[in-house]
């Protein structure tokens, strides 16, 4: 692929150390050891709020988090411990202005201590007081929500359909059945979801019990109805959570999110918000009419509306989240943000009830906008100075506040209050650990894709060192994502710079942030819009700076990702020194008849594979593996439902078959991702390893 002498001179160049920097290159464990913020919960008199920070002990790599209020008067409040018992999860305050959380504690009938629902009083100082166990059940809980006046209490777990009883077990069968076999009927829809084996008739249901003197008290409500009713998942499976679940202003009934559960739901997208009036009937689809995905409902303060989240086109995932708004007296409904062209994430309503404030990616940031729900005018409230990057976990305050987290490639989140629209950051829960090692930085640039569209990347190395830097093509995955300017746990682009990198990013055609009409670009269109767009901006940035060194190149993805790293090995396949690829698809056929969600590629390919066959193998990596040539690490996880890791081995034996150097990492309890803290850290020396084999060292295997 290059002449010995560029090799050589390669070797020369990455032998040298990186110019010294005054302070250490962020290592992977750093990255897996860093304190993680979680999700801030604010007292109903929005004087206070709690939040966890997740700890990794850097000897045994277990995680633990603790608890912390801080006040949100005045400009130096310093936070306090919370003495939550070990464990506290899933923290809320109640409108009685207790914390309630999740912990283990003992059933009423004995037994087994199994994850229940507790409250506690908080003081300012964080002492707690009258900690008291809300349930008793038999049953873990899996999630709850507390109703608005503090008289009922929505909780949560899976159990079979057709129980009338939260602590209901399995059905009785007349005699045992024979050996460990389990069994599917088309009739069950998903056998399988995501890195779950699923359970026959059993769901994730949502019961509403009574609250007395602050303890559950009489028969649970299913907000499912009876048996034969609605049969679906509440929260939504893999990923829902307390979202999917809200309280009516009046707490006399419950919106929710649910899909029917039957033979067409691996097809389906049709998520849709039903209420439930708590009569224990039939509960009411309000979204009915629409066929493709109602998600987030969120009622007004004062109770006269229902905003939620919807797409317009059934079957497909990735279609724009249209604001929709729903007069609860009347049943109309409005399409609030129609006329705007971006997707929104996230909902929350001003205390007045006249503005929502949302989330919607644009460009490679995710700001926060004001809508005024009587014009559905967007405002973008740029809350930070420069790029805002990440916004999330936005929650209005009174007097036009907000508080919300906020991170970066450079950093992880932090909390930040805003007052007269300029925030001010509240937590250095990694700050400081971060501001002890060497800086990174980070380049936007655009250029001319594929039809001359404008197509936005990044360029991400170590701060303050003058050698040449090899490069890394990073490709996201979804298709339908983006890597822009945000932190990530996983595929970090800052501690894959502090190595000695230069990080490139291209927002291809198919990413998010640019409006809809980019998001579908990619449609049918896998192997061509997006690696003409990779071409061009690898080009770009080579061009734009001359600290790159592309005759040094590696090109690395997941999912999607891992499919374009498939495919740049047989249709670009003397570009890079290496390639990194993480549970991408490699033969497109065996994928429709083997991933869980059809949705997805039936809508990518225009149907199923007999229905489109010509255009799978169009776009199909199995197809040019007599082309690869470059050596490519493939990475796997044995519970990988979405690309099942046999797409891995496909790849791997491919190599093989080619003769070309490969190596196979595979975590048989990993699933799509890679999250454990000792996994993550073999993650990551296995891909420095194998970026410092080809590149570093000139592509010479040692």
């Amino acid at each position: 692929m290059k002449t010995a002498l560029l090799a050589f001179a390669a070797t020369l160049l990455a032998s040298t150390p990186l110019q010294a920097q005054d302070r250490p290159a962020m290592t992977a464990e750093d990255l897996v050891t860093m304190p993680r913020l979680g999700t801030p919960v604010v007292s109903p008199d929005g004087r206070a709020t709690v939040y966890g920070v997740t700890t990794t002990d850097p000897q045994n790599l277990r995680r633990s988090t603790t608890h912390y209020l801080l006040p949100l008067a005045g400009n130096a409040a310093s936070p306090v411990r919370v003495a939550l018992p070990d464990g506290a999860n899933s923290a809320a305050f109640g409108q009685d202005g207790m914390l309630y959380f999740l912990a283990s504690g003992a059933p009423a009938t004995g037994g087994a201590a199994v994850a229940q629902v507790w409250r506690a009083s908080v003081a300012p100082d964080g002492q707690v007081s009258r900690l008291e166990q809300v349930t008793q059940f038999a049953s873990a809980v899996d999630g709850f929500a507390v109703a608005p006046a503090g008289n009922r209490l929505a909780v949560w777990r899976a159990l079979p359909r057709d129980c009338s009883d939260f602590d209901c077990g399995g059905r009785p069968t007349a005699a045992p059945e024979v050996g460990e076999a389990r069994v599917y009927d088309i009739a069950d829809g998903f056998y399988r979801h995501w890195d779950t084996w699923l359970t026959p008739g059993e769901m994730s249901r949502v019961f509403v019990f009574p609250l007395v003197d602050g303890r559950v008290n009489g028969a649970g409500v299913p907000l499912d109805g009876p048996a034969g009713t609605l049969t679906g998942n509440t929260p939504t499976r893999p990923f829902g959570g307390s979202e999917d679940v809200a309280w009516a202003h009046d707490g006399n009934a419950v919106f929710f999110v649910a899909r029917q559960a039957d033979a067409d739901e691996p097809r389906s997208t049709n998520l849709d918000i039903w209420r439930s009036s708590l009569d224990g009937g039939a509960p009411r689809n309000l979204t009915e009419a629409n066929e493709a995905a109602d998600t987030l409902p969120t009622p007004s303060p004062d109770g006269r509306w229902l905003a939620y989240l919807a797409m317009a086109r059934p079957g497909y995932e990735s279609d724009r989240q249209v604001i929709q708004l729903r007069d609860l007296r009347s049943g109309q409904v409005r399409a609030l943000t129609q006329g705007f062209d971006r997707s929104f994430g996230s909902l929350a309503w001003t205390p007045d009830s006249r503005h929502l404030i949302a989330t919607a990616q644009d460009v490679l940031d995710t700001p926060a906008f004001r809508i005024d729900i009587r014009t559905g005018r967007a405002e973008r409230l740029d809350l930070l100075p420069g790029n805002e990057a990440h916004l999330g976990n936005v929650t209005p305050l009174s007097g036009g506040r907000l508080l919300f987290t906020r991170d970066s490639i450079a950093a992880p989140a932090e909390l930040y209050l805003s007052d007269a629209r300029q925030a001010r950051q509240l937590t250095r829960v990694a700050s400081e650990r971060i501001a002890q090692l060497a800086p990174v930085a980070t380049r936007r640039f655009s250029f001319a894709g594929a039809g001359g569209a404008q197509v936005w990347g990044q360029i991400t190395k170590p701060e303050g060192v003058t050698e040449r830097l090899p490069a890394i093509l990073y490709i996201h995955g979804g298709p339908q994502g983006s890597f822009n300017d945000a932190w990530s746990t996983r595929w970090n682009p800052r501690v894959l710079a502090s190595q000695g990198y230069a990080v490139i990013s291209v927002d291809f055609h198919g990413s998010t942030g640019y409006g809809q009409d980019f998001v579908d670009a990619i449609n049918r269109d896998w192997g061509g819009k997006p690696l003409e767009d990779l071409q061009k901006g690898l080009a770009a940035a080579l061009a734009l700076d001359p600290q790159i060194d592309g005759e040094r190149a590696c090109a690395m993805g997941a999912s999607y990702g891992g499919y374009m790293v498939n495919w740049i090995a047989g249709r670009w396949p003397d570009r890079f020194d290496c390639l990194v690829n993480h549970n991408g698809l490699f033969d497109t056929r065996a994928f429709y008849y083997a991933t869980e969600e059809q949705w997805f590629p039936r809508w990518d390919f225009g149907g199923g594979y007999q229905e489109n066959r010509e255009l799978y193998e169009r776009w199909n990596p199995v197809n040019y593996v007599t082309q690869w040539r470059t050596p490519m690490l493939v990475v796997i996880g044995e519970r990988d439902f979405r690309v099942p890791y046999t797409q891995g081995l496909g790849a791997y034996t491919a190599l093989t078959d080619q003769n070309v150097p490969g190596r196979l990492l595979v975590f048989p309890s990993e699933n799509h991702w890679v999250l454990g803290a000792a996994n993550s850290l073999r993650w990551h020396n296995e891909v420095f390893a194998w970026l410092d084999r080809w590149l570093k060292r000139g592509g010479a295997e040692q």
